[in-house]
């Protein structure tokens, strides 16, 4: 095995195992096989035809066992990561749970999770009740859990896999993936990103593990399986990656690559994961939560995805009024393209929420109806589900409260908002920005 300053060494397990049950009252009154045979024409033929004959091989087991034998699932967990209190309940009520597992070899594709999956959610949706994915500790229903397999041509979205939760210490957010593990490869982690990029680091993390995921792969696609596959130390991340593993690869822009440093932080304890750390490249001076701002910034065209206002004052409001003054004639200086060359017009407007409304930006794609404009969203939000990175979205003109137009090194235009806002009527973010 070759090791240079160039790769990092990491380590393959010789097999994976993938686990999803399916909770119910009393026994299954449809057999899998006939549960499984309904989907026929409903998933792609690739998919369908590895669910049916790993079904028959000793490779996968679905048993039905008293919900007595089986650990307990944690419900703060499950909460955390999604599940409903009628899903909850559902699993309280479960006297058997009827256990799909399949066994695989690391590589490309995870035949093991993406048949499980799916004999598991045909099991559930015969007796009308739930997928648990015991990985990713997370409620599937049947409809989801279907939606997320491979299309035709094989393709996911990664973000349906893998999950970006994180947590808050006095270094700041503390970011990991959550099922990489599913394909061989350790999870991701970065430590001391700053508080304000919580939504905007969660998809570059996921980008990122899109990223090396194909790296590992590739690594992979031999007939034996390797003992290590060697990983770049220093990772590129594109918008390309972003849009992709959001399933929206016709959104990506032309962004520059971010460079993330790959450090390998195995656990001193045996019973815990070790990680793949992701820090600045060498060089970079500062703290670390300066260069993951500056990548944000990169990677979302110079406007921070995230941002939050409860309390506007008068600076803010000016911000506002202006941005909303200009509204007409940047829409006719880019109906008559007469915006700079190689420019992106962007729109910030407000999503209601608990808190107050959250506040997203969106690239502008058509604004042919003066009230109404037609982009594509520039990040995730909280309060909507629907609005993710790539997603198209439909924006009233008039909940807008500020515009720009962005070039290859930032806004040349407008940003009024984000202006006050870096001015320091945001929340002051960790030491480490």
């Amino acid at each position: 095995m070759l090791i240079t300053d160039d790769f990092l060494p990491v380590p393959v397990p010789e097999s994976l195992t993938a686990t999803y049950l399916v909770p119910m009252v009393g026994l299954p009154k449809v057999g899998t096989k006939t549960a499984v045979r309904a989907l026929a024409g409903r998933l792609a033929e690739p998919v369908y035809g590895l669910a049916t004959q790993m079904l028959d091989s000793p490779l996968m087991s679905v048993d039905t066992r008293p919900v007595a034998e089986f650990p307990a699932l944690p419900p703060d967990l499950l909460t955390a990561f999604g599940a409903s209190q009628e899903q909850l309940d559902r699993l309280a009520a479960a006297t058997h749970l009827v256990v799909v597992q399949a066994e695989y070899r690391p590589g490309w594709p995870p035949a093991h999770e993406w048949a499980a999956r799916a004999v598991a959610a045909a099991v559930a949706e015969s007796a009308g009740g739930d997928v648990v994915d015991v990985f990713g500790l997370q409620f599937l229903d049947p409809a989801t859990a279907l939606r997320s397999l491979p299309d035709d041509q094989g393709r996911i979205r990664l973000v349906d896999w893998v999950l970006v939760p994180y947590s808050s210490d006095a270094e700041g957010l503390w970011f990991t993936t959550k099922g990489l593990r599913r394909f061989g490869l350790l999870e991701l982690q970065t430590q001391g990103v700053p508080d304000h990029l919580t939504r905007a680091w969660g998809a570059v993390l996921t980008g990122a593990a899109r990223r090396l995921l194909r790296a590992w792969t590739d690594g992979l696609a031999g007939d034996e399986v390797p003992a290590f596959v060697q990983l770049p130390v220093l990772a590129t991340v594109t918008g390309h990656d972003i849009a992709v593993a959001y399933g929206n690869p016709e959104q990506h822009g032309a962004t520059a690559p971010v460079l993330l440093r790959l450090e390998l932080d195995p656990a001193t304890d045996p019973e815990a994961d070790s990680f793949l750390s992701l820090r600045p490249p060498p060089g970079h001076p500062g703290p670390d939560g300066r260069y993951y701002a500056a990548a944000c910034a990169t990677l979302f065209d110079g406007i921070a995805p995230d941002v939050r206002y409860a309390r506007p004052g008068d600076a803010m409001s000016r911000a506002i009024a202006t941005a909303r003054e200009g509204l007409d004639d940047v829409r006719a200086r880019f109906l008559a393209g007469q915006l700079p060359a190689e420019s992106q017009l962007v729109v910030k407007y407000g999503l209601p929420g608990d808190e107050g409304p959250e506040y997203v930006w969106a690239g502008v794609t058509s604004w042919d109806a003066p009230e109404r404009i037609v982009g594509a969203s520039a990040s995730d939000a909280s309060t909507d589900p629907t609005v993710r990175i790539g997603a198209p979205v439909v924006v009233e003109a008039a909940d807008v409260v500020d515009w720009a137009v962005l070039g290859a090194t930032g806004v040349i235009e407008g940003g009024w908002t984000q202006a006050v806002l870096d001015a320091g009527e945001r929340p002051t973010p960790s030491s480490g920005d």
